[in-house]
């Protein structure tokens, strides 16, 4: 489906922050692109049309957050103070999360 060797640079699929004004760019980016079924990926090729380069953020864990169940830690806020988006919580460890911090 995929005419290139490499996909272009994209931002994880679990969340990412951007201005209005990107977000209308790439609205009409994406008018121009036949759709890809990758969501995070077909975003990198609305970014690549626009020549925007997606940057990462030590916050974003969109591969999730190793943590010991049996740590005392994971009940501390600062555990969980510099993350913006965590992937792969389940519905009762995310309120958890937003309820200790």
């Amino acid at each position: 489906l995929y005419n290139k060797n490499i996909y272009p640079p994209y931002a994880g699929g679990g969340g990412f922050i951007m201005d209005g004004d990107l977000a209308k760019r790439l609205h009409k980016a994406s008018e121009t692109l036949e759709l890809y079924p990758i969501d995070d990926v077909f975003l990198g090729m609305c970014l690549e049309v626009l020549k925007v380069s997606p940057v990462g953020h030590e916050g974003f864990k969109t591969f999730g957050i190793v943590k010991n169940k049996n740590s005392k830690m994971n009940k501390e806020p600062c555990f969980y103070r510099s993350m913006l988006v965590v992937h792969k919580l389940l519905p009762p460890e995310l309120l958890q999360m937003w309820d200790l911090v």
